[in-house]
């Protein structure tokens, strides 16, 4: 008897679900969305709320919920009713991902008679024939009049489409309804291959004193869905995610727009992140990428600097190198402040400087990336090496004073000529940073040195125009 219940509901639930199928099937697509909100994260995600109007029979149906993103994670899918919760009721979710192509179709179709069109080119027209499909594995296997054919030229053509085949991925639902008016459906999922990041353009004034900078979103979708009309917003900060098992990679492809006459984005703090919501609507096309202003600000004060880096590893050796010359690096500082006319936090991207020639010709002068910064904090860019401003560096002694096997201290006392030379007609600032280990001392020095922290000491030199400048110190460092 408990058998013959088991099958019976079986039965039921078997014909349920066909007259589910048959009869109260109800597609939804992009056209019937009343908003959308995209917001994207800058690492290949993003967060889509997609909410439709949707009228749905009484009782059990399914719904198939088209034009959703391909790279779409079904199990972030949340649904829900905003105008009448209670009377919407998700039973099972599927997503349909088998999408429509030539070898799919053919091989639904294996076994089956399908229709060949060919040119004749002695008759000058066309002709059709009827083929019996056999194979569709690594090439078609035909059967044409008891003939055996690998492979045949002209256009195949099918009957009709077979079923479980759909143009587009979808969202299916089987649901309970109790309303007899439409539905607000808000669907909401996750999908990767949708990133952004910021880049910035720099414009330097002809003493380095101060900058125009504006920013700039690139932002690319290759989700597989395009957003129309869609609400914008981007979060900037590292966003832990669980480890993926395959590669998100892909190749952005640029798109470059005018610049707005004033940022467009309005900013606000979010969790441990910030959120950028565009003011407006726009359309985030597939396999689109965009360029959306992010900020723009005038008389950004500027300060160049010039340094000269050693090492650590100098200071417990003899310095033997076979070339003395040592570069000497630009950077381009300033404080991201209200005081200075920023004050936004700038999300991570690469700052890119350009600056007038004698022409009044803008020119490319050097970029670098930064972190997410925080409003009050410093920006600095190291830009490249300066060209006219030259840095050599000679070991005058050294002297290892312990060498005992047994000695719990080791120390090493090294003596040092640094010889800046400015070819260029104005003063310059050289900054020499010298990194250091273990207990360290200077013992004698040439020019005032400052201590940085604990493993630092640092000479700021001024160095004429057309002149050099040498910086002479002993230094002991014990281990």
């Amino acid at each position: 008897m408990k058998v013959k219940l088991l099958v019976l509901s079986l039965m039921f639930i078997f014909v349920s679900s066909a007259a589910i199928a048959a009869d109260n099937v109800t597609k939804s697509a992009a056209s019937e969305q009343v908003s959308i909100e995209v917001t994207v994260y800058n690492n290949n995600l993003g967060l889509v709320k997609d909410t439709r109007k949707v009228a749905l029979p009484a009782g059990d149906g399914e719904l198939q919920f088209m034009d959703v993103a391909a790279l779409i994670k079904p199990e972030t899918v949340h649904v829900k009713s905003l105008n009448n919760a209670d009377a919407f009721t998700v039973f099972e979710q599927n997503y349909e991902y088998d999408l429509m192509n030539e070898s799919k179709l053919l091989d639904k179709y294996v076994g089956k008679k399908v229709k060949i069109i060919e040119w004749n080119e002695y008759k000058d027209k066309k002709e059709s024939l009827e083929a019996e499909l056999l194979s569709n594995n690594q090439g078609q296997i035909y059967r044409i009049n008891n003939e055996i054919y690998l492979g045949y030229p002209g256009i195949k053509v099918l009957p009709e489409l077979p079923e479980n085949l759909i143009a587009k991925p979808t969202l299916m639902w089987n649901y309970g309804n109790k309303a007899q008016k439409p539905h607000n459906l808000e669907i909401s999922y996750l999908t990767n291959g949708i990133n952004w990041k910021a880049d910035y353009v720099v414009v330097l004034n002809k003493d380095d004193s101060n900058a125009d900078l504006s920013g700039w979103v690139t932002l690319d979708n290759k989700s597989g869905a395009t957003y129309k009309d869609a609400r914008l917003k981007l979060v900037a900060g590292t966003v832990h995610r669980a480890e993926e098992r395959y590669d998100e990679s892909y190749e952005v492809k640029r798109v470059y727009k005018m610049a707005a006459e004033a940022p467009q984005f309005e900013e606000k703090a979010f969790f441990e992140y910030h959120i950028y919501d565009l003011q407006r609507k726009t359309t985030i096309k597939d396999n689109q990428a965009k360029q959306i202003s992010l900020l723009e600000a005038e008389g950004v004060k500027t300060e160049k600097e010039l340094l000269v880096y050693g090492n650590k590893s100098y200071f417990n050796r003899q310095y033997r190198e076979q070339n003395p010359k040592q570069p000497v690096n630009v950077y381009i500082k300033f404080k991201n402040s209200k005081k200075n006319n920023l004050g936004m936090p700038l999300p991570a991207g690469i700052m890119r400087l350009y600056k007038e020639d004698d022409k009044g010709s803008l020119q490319f002068a050097g970029e670098d990336r930064i972190e997410h910064t925080p409003k009050d904090e410093e920006v600095r860019l190291k830009i490249g090496e300066a060209f006219d401003v030259t840095a050599e560096r000679i070991q005058t002694d050294y002297k290892l004073i312990t060498s005992s096997m047994t000695a719990k201290v080791t120390a090493h006392e090294s003596e040092w000529e640094i010889t800046i030379r400015n070819h260029k007609d104005t003063d310059v600032i050289v900054g020499i940073i010298e990194p250091l280990y273990g207990s360290w001392s200077v013992i004698k020095n040439s020019h005032p040195y400052k201590k940085v922290d604990a493993f630092t000491l640092r000479f700021d030199v001024k160095v004429p125009k057309d002149k050099e400048v040498k910086v002479r110190y002993r230094v002991r460092v014990e281990l």
